[in-house]
């Protein structure tokens, strides 16, 4: 057994079935899924050429392979709804063929491609997508209109010049963008798995390759060599060898050498030519396939040197040894093999070294530890003599736990390529579908007689589920070796089938601004239909100046003269609509992605986890969200499970101080830090007392003193007997419930003491192995079907015969354990309502009521309860179970039904044992992070799957709810919309409201917090009802009043429904932020996306639109990025469009005066300039770095945000109100100019004038160019040396281009303009005339303004330059105090000793009350909740803070509950001893009613000792075949409501 200890150390659960938690797509994923499907199977397959069928003519075919009527498959054998077939080692049956002899089902290549180009499709492909966007679409509609000289542009190859720019720098961005992804992709195609090759795969068909796939793969293969060479050329410069990815490829194992040399594969087709292998001196796997009686005892085992130290071997088992155990157990079931032994074979193949791209359907693979899956493959064995292997999934799902996985019964024989060659059978697949937790399948065999070669075989068969299934994208982890057949590649495998579906989210200003830019078209329409009819109308009178200066029109009439007219008028303000606008914010987004990522307030040290923005376009909205949604437990709470309390045989153990306690405390007016300092030096002294305890009972080398959370020196005690003999039994077959009733992996890491970790699928699993170990329980692995514990220095040895594994629906997990002395035991965990109806009728009543009160009182602590019962079942009764259970688990179809029906009947007449309270600690933060959102006028709900008890002090400990509140309890009893109406309509009525569509209309425009007076607690089911469509309106505006709604018990689509109520019935910004893949659907509902890295994977951050590290960076996240992007995104847009009507405006009005025949009086390249280069910079800059105030003065005054939740920033007044200033700018731009040089005609030194059109367009240029500069710079908070820099070099870039530009011949009539205009004193002078009239007025507005009407900002900046936030200089807190409490603090450290009335925030002297100073802490009245004291009641006013019953604000018709209150039960067990703990959960308790959670139906004490075994007793219908104490569940069965489960957290 010594040996076995050591070995021992990761366990392998048998027979373990999963039923995962089903997700509920939505419509728009499933059709995207639908569509993805129909691409897929209208392909053509496999392009691999048939391989080499070598000896396939010597194989005897299986009967039933050649018998059509025995197959399962669809008559065409296609991917049929009916699935597919794939055949190892047995030619194809006719039904399988096509006329020429080629198999009908066609696979996918296992090569995939994630990226959307490809070298030659690039520029093509780019450029289609990029031409969707309507704007560019315009912008090339007038470069094409230019190039017709009719139109009037003088230079069509420099109008090109910005559309140019603009899709050059989207293209270089998409390239880089798609080069990451083409080398990935490459790397993940050719990354290196052992196949087996030479070896006949009878389920591949030759393809002829195209000419243009030959194209592009040479392409590709061209492009791919210069980067490589290139590459090669860096690491040659800077000295650095391989990748480990390229080493891969070359290196060996380390490991025995191959008996074979290595052969170069046979296949022929195009692909491989270029791609074999061999052909690059790839070696064939280095790892031996061991022969028969190779292995140890002469077993098929794959003996491999340096096998890793978790290893599970136990090889001492003597033959005398082994032959007791085998008598001691009942006849074992044979499983039967896939090997035939008298197949003869070429014994050519071998497992080699190969690329992924080359893997197809019907392969055999061999993976090896911590290497990734290449496609979907089923385990046939692996190097583990049970057959369980342990995959990691976190690239799938995201979950960090691992996995196990078992290979079939009838493959664990084959072991090497002989095998391979010897294992003739079928596997009939369902189709490929998306759902990664549940897969169907069987595999059929014809299983000979070893020792009689001429027996016929018997057809066998053996179902595959997705236990059976490695998945690609998981990899394989604590596994030396596992070998499969693979069944799906390529796009066909889930993982793939399940990308690509993440909804697209755009920024609400983005949406708006269509809006604006459709306005903008309107606007650019009427200028040029009134320019087309003036000029019309001009050239059809008949009688001007045109017949004397003009040789004719080009339209030869007004009609066609018009209309050509209008055209070009659209290419002369072509400017007004700003084309330009949707680069700057494409530039402006990304830069402010980068800043949110590399906020050094935001990087999580512990995780090395930044945050990280997976959307760039939708940082505006993270300025305007006025709801958050937050999940509770990883969210708000570590997901870091302690186990605490528990209480076993009616006695409570434990002592803890938690978070939701200090939080009941504080309404009740306890002085939370003096208590918790007691509190926990207490515990502090138990801690001592306990492994004190625990070293003298037992010295458990596996205790280590920090790792202890479960601090109960009583139990220690109880354990060792001090109680009597029943309570020492009680406490230990309890922790031998937890230490078998599990699913953890054990790893084992060695030392002095050596260390047993634990991992687990669920943090809560892990923390109560865990607990068990402490205590002298330890789970040191498992050996087959054995789980060896070390029970206080004794090695024992428990058969587990079944586990039947936890789900949401099942909400329990049960392990079927064969003790050492015979008997058959049950044991089962799950939740109390769940476990309380499936215990054995009319027994254990007192015992059942002091468990249910102990467990209310936990769940009031804020922890995590479970339920512990177990059964002792019969040899027979077993046995026929079993038989039914292994009929269901073979069931092809609706398997999962089946085993959860049959799992179900033997879960009953339950002996309960106890429960456990594990605590899930507060995030650091939390509390102040919700205060900081909630003052910036951000309303937070929780979304939980929790108890409603548990949830609602997790509320008070987190600042959610506090005693200025009344919990509006929304509980329907009978499943009825009528009642559900009638509730809604009573809490309605206290608001004074009706719930009509007015008042949800004025809802839509309030933003204005509510009063914190109410809050609101609902359970799953109630809200199933609330959310009718019917009573959604009414809901959602009881909503509305209230600061708080906590959803307790709700599903991951309830949770999105939630959010979707509020997203589209408020018509505000929602933001959901989540940990684990429950979290998904409200993540990808909301406008923004928040995943936490925390310990449930990263399902969540995968989907998200941010991902964060801690809940508390959500703070910064939002109220100083989210603001800052909002309000630099608003003022952005503002000044382009303002700046753009400037310059169109002033050429219009120029047009006045040429009877808008649309002639220029700028130069043609200033018109291309000015967005281009000339105003392009300021307003740039003013959107990546505008402060108005810095992020200290942010979160320190977190009421600025309010303004982004009101939309104030962005508003179409303000868009208007910009483009009136831009069109006043406009005129007065012009007119200066034009009232110069009307009358006057000024010369030049050199004689010449310079009142032509392109010399009167220097003054105009010019002053627009600087009053736009200038225009952005007001506007503009921060002014620092960068700012006033770019302005500068913005406004000299159009002096520097007229001087450049004219002195040469270029500018034809336009030369030597720059030193002609220049030089004259009238430019200098309209220059500045233009500028001060200009800005003149927006000048005074502002002034104006912030004098008389400041905004929330101004009075904060003036502040600023006040001196009185120079304090948050010093401070490197992550939420820094507001101005107001950091006075506070100093005046309390201050103040003098005259009189005061004690503040809240203040402590009182040691060991006196906080509210009564006079009295001692020891004698402070203790107040229950419903009569806790608070700011606006009084004791005789009582006013509950548990629910709204206790007063008449929300007009409560007492319950009778609310007036008798029954008598405290007594534990029948040593209660003489001090428990601190437990007195102080009990004195917390209320003392004036029951709960409110027990008065209505909730999971409380009340209403599991009502639960009167509903699913036990005799009252069930029974099957006589199945013994006594089974009734399978039918549909008819009256069964209490389905909550959702812990796992939902």
């Amino acid at each position: 057994m010594a040996t076995q200890q050591d070995d021992s150390e990761r366990s392998a659960p048998v027979k373990r079935i999963r039923w995962a938690t089903r997700r509920a797509p939505g419509q728009t994923g499933a059709q995207k899924r639908k569509s993805l499907m129909d691409r897929l199977h209208s392909r053509t397959g496999s392009t691999e050429k048939k391989r080499d069928s070598r000896g396939s003519d010597n194989s005897k075919p299986l009967d039933m392979a050649n018998n059509p009527e025995d197959s399962s498959s669809s008559d065409d054998g296609s991917d049929s709804p009916d699935g597919r077939r794939v055949f190892f080692n047995i030619p194809l049956p006719p039904d399988a063929l096509d006329e020429d002899g080629h198999p009908l089902q066609n696979f996918m290549r296992n090569k995939i491609r994630t990226a959307k180009y490809t070298p030659l499709s690039f520029v093509p492909k780019n450029l289609w997508f990029q031409f969707h966007n309507i704007a560019n679409v315009y912008f090339l509609f007038t470069i094409i209109l230019g190039i017709f000289s009719i139109f009037g542009a003088s230079n069509p190859a420099l109008n090109a010049t910005p559309l140019i720019v603009i899709v050059s720098i989207t293209g270089i961005k998409d390239a880089i963008e798609d080069w990451r992804r083409t080398t990935l992709d490459v790397e993940l195609n050719n990354a290196p798995v052992h196949r087996l090759v030479d070896y006949n795969n009878v389920n591949t068909a030759e393809d002829s390759i195209s000419l243009w796939r030959r194209i592009k793969k040479a392409s590709t293969r061209a492009v791919n060599f210069l980067w490589r060479r290139w590459q090669e050329r860096k690491q040659v410069k800077s000295g650095k060898g391989k990748t480990y990815a390229e080493r891969a490829m070359d290196e060996g194992r380390a490991s025995i050498d191959t008996r074979r040399t290595s052969m170069v594969s046979r296949r022929a087709s195009v692909t491989s030519t270029h791609s074999e292998p061999g052909d690059d001196g790839i070696q064939m796997t280095p790892v031996p396939s061991p022969l028969p009686g190779q292995g140890p005892n002469g077993d098929d085992i794959l003996n491999v040197r340096g096998a890793p130290e978790v290893t599970v071997t136990f090889e001492n088992d003597k033959k005398d040894d082994k032959a007791k155990r085998q008598s001691a157990q009942p006849p074992q079931r044979f499983y039967g093999s896939l090997i035939d032994p008298f197949m003869e074979v070429p014994e050519k193949a071998r497992f080699k070294k190969d690329y992924w791209k080359n893997v197809q359907v019907g392969d055999f693979i061999r993976l090896y530890d911590e290497e990734p899956i290449p496609a979907d493959v089923v385990i046939l064995s692996t190097s583990d003599n049970d057959g369980a292997c342990y995959v990691e999934t976190k690239n799938l799902d995201g979950e960090t736990n691992l996995k196990v996985r078992q290979a079939l019964h009838c493959g664990r024989k084959v072991r090497h390529a002989r095998h391979c060659e010897k294992s003739a059978f079928v596997i009939e697949s369902e189709p490929p579908q998306a759902n990664l937790y549940s897969y169907s399948g069987i595999i059929k065999w014809n299983q000979r007689d070893p020792n009689n070669e001429s027996a016929p075989g018997t057809e066998m068969a053996e179902p595959i589920t997705i236990n059976n299934l490695l998945l690609r994208g998981s990899s394989l982890r604590n596994t030396e070796w596992a070998l499969g057949v693979v069944v799906f590649t390529g796009q066909e495998t889930k993982i793939m089938l399940n990308a690509g579906i993440t909804p697209s989210k755009r920024a609400r200003i983005s949406k708006d601004l269509n809006w604006n830019v459709i306005y903008n078209f309107v606007v650019l329409f009427f200028m040029c239909l009134v320019a087309a009819i003036v000029q019309g109308t001009t050239w059809g009178q008949g009688s001007n100046s045109l017949n004397f200066f003009e040789f004719g029109s080009y339209g030869g009439s007004p009609g066609i003269d018009g209309f050509i007219t209008f055209w070009a008028a659209i290419i002369l303000f072509q400017n007004l609509v700003p084309v330009s606008l949707y680069i700057t914010l494409e530039i402006i987004r990304t830069a402010q992605a980068i800043f949110i990522y590399n906020d050094i307030g935001m990087y999580y040290e512990r995780l090395d986890y930044p945050c990280t923005p997976k959307s760039w376009n939708i940082s505006d909205d993270l300025g305007q969200v006025e709801y958050i949604f937050s999940d509770k437990t990883g969210t708000l709470t570590q997901n870091v499970m302690e186990f605490k309390k528990a209480t076993i045989n009616g006695v409570p153990y434990g002592e803890a101080y938690t978070e939701a306690m200090a939080g009941m405390q504080r309404r009740q007016g306890v002085d939370v830090e003096d208590e918790a300092a007691r509190a926990r030096e207490q515990i502090a002294m138990d801690r001592v007392s306990m492994i004190d305890q625990l070293r003298k009972l037992h010295d458990n080398p596996y205790l280590h003193d920090e790792d202890l959370t479960f601090v109960a020196p009583d139990f220690v005690r109880d354990l060792s007997g001090e109680q009597g003999l029943e309570q020492s039994q009680a406490n230990e077959n309890f922790m031998l419930a937890l230490a078998l009733c599990h699913t953890v992996i054990t790893e084992r890491t060695p030392g002095d003491p050596p260390k047993i970790e634990f991992k687990a699928q669920s943090p809560d699993e892990a923390a109560l192995v865990a607990t068990a170990r402490d205590c002298g329980f330890t789970v040191m692995g498992r050996h087959k079907d054995q789980i060896i514990l070390n029970v206080m220095g004794e090695d024992r040895a428990y058969t587990v015969l079944n586990t039947l594994e936890f789900n949401s629906s099942r909400k329990r997990m049960s392990a079927i354990i064969r003790m050492p002395d015979g008997k058959i035991i049950l044991f089962c965990k799950g939740a109390d309502s769940i476990i309380y109806s499936r215990l054995r009728r009319g027994e254990q009543k007192e015992l059942r009521a002091i468990t249910a009160d102990h467990l209310e009182m936990f769940a009031r602590e804020g922890l995590r309860t479970l339920c512990i019962a177990q059964r002792e079942l019969g040899e027979e009764e077993y046995q026929l179970w079993n038989k039914q259970h292994d009929l269901a688990a073979a069931a092809v179809t609706n398997r999962e039904e089946k085993l959860e029906e049959i799992s179900d009947a033997i879960e009953r007449e339950l002996t309960l044992l106890g429960g456990t309270a594990i605590e899930d600690r507060l995030q650091d933060g939390v509390p102040d992070s919700i205060a900081l959102l909630g003052k910036a006028g951000i309303k937070l709900w929780v979304l939980t799957g929790d108890k409603v008890e548990t949830a609602i002090n997790i509320g008070f400990s987190c600042n959610l709810l506090d005693n200025n509140m009344d919990l509006i309890v929304l509980k329907i009893e009978d499943d009825s919309l009528e009642t559900a109406e009638a509730e809604l309509d009573r809490h309605l009525a206290t608001f004074n409201m009706t719930g009509s569509e007015e008042e949800l209309k004025a809802a839509q425009h309030n933003h204005e917090p509510p009063d914190p007076t109410h809050a609101i607690v609902i359970d799953g089911d109630s809200l199933k009802l609330v959310l009718d469509d019917t009573l959604k309106r009414k809901f959602l505006l009881l909503c509305k009043q209230c600061r708080s709604v906590l959803c307790c018990r709700v599903s991951p689509s309830q949770k999105a429904a939630v959010v979707d109520m509020v997203k589209h019935g408020l018509d505000c910004l929602t933001l959901s932020i989540g940990d684990g893949a429950n979290d998904v659907a409200m993540i990808q509902t909301a406008h923004v996306g928040v995943g936490i890295a925390g310990e449930e994977g990263r399902q969540a951050v995968m989907s998200s639109d941010y991902a964060i590290g801690q809940f508390k960076f959500l703070t910064r996240l939002v109220l100083v990025h989210g603001r800052w992007s909002y309000r630099r995104l608003a003022e952005t847009i503002a000044n382009f469009f303002y700046k753009n009507l400037v310059w169109t405006f002033s050429l219009f009005w120029y047009q006045i005066y040429t009877n808008f025949d649309c002639q220029y009086i700028f130069d043609y390249t200033y018109i291309i300039m000015f967005n281009l280069a000339f105003t392009s910079l300021p307003v740039i800059l003013m959107g990546i770095l505008d402060q108005d105030v810095d992020d200290k003065v942010s979160l320190a005054v977190p009421q600025l945000y309010r303004r982004g939740i009101e939309r104030k920033e962005w508003t179409q007044p303000k868009f208007w109100m910009y483009m009136g200033d831009g069109l006043y700018q406009s005129l007065i731009v012009f007119c200066v100019t034009y009232l110069l040089f009307r009358d006057g005609n000024f010369v030049t030194m050199s004689g010449l004038n310079i009142d032509d059109t392109k010399r009167m367009g220097v003054y105009i240029a010019t002053g627009a160019v600087i009053v736009a500069n200038i225009y952005i710079l007001l506007n503009t908070y921060r002014w620092d040396w960068l700012v006033i820099l770019i302005v500068i070099i913005s406004t000299l870039l159009i002096w520097f281009w007229t001087g450049v530009y004219t002195a040469t011949t270029a500018g034809f009539s336009f030369y030597q303009a720059a030193p002609q205009v220049y030089g004259q004193l009238s430019f200098w002078a309209v220059v500045l005339l233009t500028i001060i009239i200009c800005l003149l007025p927006r000048f005074s507005v502002k002034s104006f303004q912030k004098m008389y009407f400041p905004y929330d900002v101004d009075i904060i900046r003036e502040q600023v330059r006040q001196g009185k936030f120079d304090y948050l200089k010093e401070t490197e807190q992550l939420i820094p105090p507001a101005p107001e409490e950091k006075l506070a603090m100093e005046s309390s450290m201050t103040s003098d000793d005259a009189p005061k009335p004690v503040p809240l925030t203040r402590k009182t002297s040691p060991g006196h009350h906080r509210y009564r100073p006079s009295i001692p802490e020891s004698e402070r009245p203790i107040y229950p909740p419903s009569v806790a004291p608070t700011t606006t009641t009084t004791n005789y006013q009582p006013r509950s803070q548990n629910g709204s019953d206790g007063t008449d604000y929300t007009r409560h018709t007492r319950s009778s509950f609310d007036l008798i209150r029954e008598t405290p039960r007594e534990t029948p067990h040593s209660f003489d001893r001090p428990r601190p703990s437990f007195d102080r959960a009990r004195m917390s308790m209320d003392r004036i009613r029951p709960s409110f959670e027990a008065s209505r139906d909730f999971t409380s004490a009340a209403l599991l000792t009502r639960l009167e075994s509903s699913h036990s007793g005799p009252s069930h219908s029974r099957d006589p075949s199945l013994g006594p104490g089974f009734s399978p569940v039918s549909p008819q069965v009256s069964r209490r409501r389905e909550d959702i489960s812990d796992s939902l957290r």
